[in-house]
């Protein structure tokens, strides 16, 4: 029993040997997968990270008017696997180094990331379409010229039937 209060007593005069967080700021390692961070410009609504969300933390709708598509990512649900941001084709999903994810109890339903990826009307047949992020050109063709750039204003239809001809 005295070893232990001699123990005891020793440590209270030392210092933390813990970070100070939450109190301070702590050590982030570089590479840590911390919340999720989405970017509507480049999102082109595949649905692959919804697809392969561990948690089904992800989801993809259409809006109740069909303007377009609404992306929520769920942050209380979401497992940090990185998933999502790995099988992106345009990296419209990157896990950022923020690591709070501390909230309120009555915030647990507010606590999402959320995105709007308004429909365009094709240039062809003026059907409402996803528009195409450059940033799936940049991935598909080594060089995007104005033949290719036309592409991304044509419905799926349109592109099937211009690549016909």
């Amino acid at each position: 029993m005295a070893s232990f209060l001699k123990i005891a007593i020793r440590n209270l005069f030392k210092r933390p040997s813990t970070d100070p967080y939450p109190f301070g700021e702590t050590f982030v390692p570089k590479g840590l997968r911390g919340k999720a961070q989405y970017n509507p410009k480049a999102c082109v609504a595949c649905r692959m990270c919804e697809y392969v969300c561990a948690g089904g933390a992800i989801q993809i709708r259409e809006v109740a008017d069909k303007s377009g598509l609404e992306f929520i990512l769920w942050h209380n649900t979401c497992t940090f696997c990185g998933l999502c941001e790995h099988y992106c084709p345009t990296k419209a999903i990157r896990l950022t180094e923020d690591y709070h994810t501390t909230h309120r109890q009555e915030d647990k339903y507010r606590y999402v990331e959320k995105g709007f990826i308004k429909y365009v009307n094709c240039a062809r047949c003026n059907t409402p379409m996803v528009p195409i992020a450059p940033e799936l050109f940049n991935v598909a063709f080594e060089q995007v010229n104005t033949e290719i750039e036309k592409l991304r204003h044509l419905c799926p239809k349109c592109r099937q039937e211009r690549a016909l001809q």
